[in-house]
């Protein structure tokens, strides 16, 4: 479960304050997973950091008492001087499980063969997405977190195989994903939300809060 207690967010842009939430509160059960539709610049990525523990809010308390995944594409536990190889060890170890599965794991997933023995500085940004995603699926979590769907990459064997894989994962998990797109939600969620403007308005269907996406973005 992620609870949202009386949160409050906002940033400093240099001309004026950017509310990203104003006193929010919900919450996120197991097994109800939620698509929170904005427009760009409306502040999907900060909520996803805050959800993983990655930015505090302002105001308010974020409570969490399930597994949570860090946000899908996140390379902020990744050393760039170190190889897929050290990172994809050391990643395990920090979650406490066995560094040889988790290594085998992504090697096998992210195909890129003897590049995985280089530094991941070197990396083209399609490898370090697809090696980001594999780390992420590598780890078993209770919830999901997903920030614009999908990671860009051209190869379409891995986007076959990862796509495969989230989808398992997802029948006995709980997804969170942020986009500016309905139908990006449509293949994970049913409970959706709205965030305009420092509130966030939820709804017990996807079309209900598409209903209202549509004609704020009219507006």
């Amino acid at each position: 479960m992620i609870e949202f207690e009386g949160v409050s967010k906002s940033f400093w842009t240099g001309k004026q304050r950017k509310i990203i939430l104003d006193q929010a509160s919900f919450r996120v059960d197991l097994g109800q997973s939620l698509g929170i539709l904005a427009p760009n610049g409306a502040g999907k990525t900060t909520i996803i950091n805050m959800m993983a523990g990655l930015e505090k809010p302002d105001e308010g308390r974020v409570s969490r008492t399930s597994r949570i995944s860090f946000p899908l594409g996140f390379m902020g536990g990744v050393v760039n001087k170190h190889t897929a190889t050290e990172n994809s060890r050391y990643v395990a170890r920090l979650y406490g499980l066995d560094p040889d599965y988790v290594e085998s794991f992504c090697r096998w997933l992210c195909g890129i063969e003897e590049y995985f023995d280089m530094p991941v500085g070197t990396y083209s940004q399609g490898m370090r997405a697809r090696f980001s995603f594999a780390l992420m699926l590598a780890l078993e979590f209770d919830i999901y977190l997903i920030d614009e769907g999908m990671p860009a990459t051209t190869d379409v064997e891995f986007n076959r195989k990862a796509g495969r894989i989230l989808r398992e994962r997802l029948q006995n998990a709980t997804v969170v994903i942020v986009s500016h797109q309905a139908q990006t939600l449509e293949k994970f969620c049913q409970q959706a939300a709205v965030l305009r403007n420092g509130q966030l308005y939820i709804f017990d269907t996807l079309e209900e809060a598409k209903q209202l996406y549509d004609y704020q973005a009219k507006g």
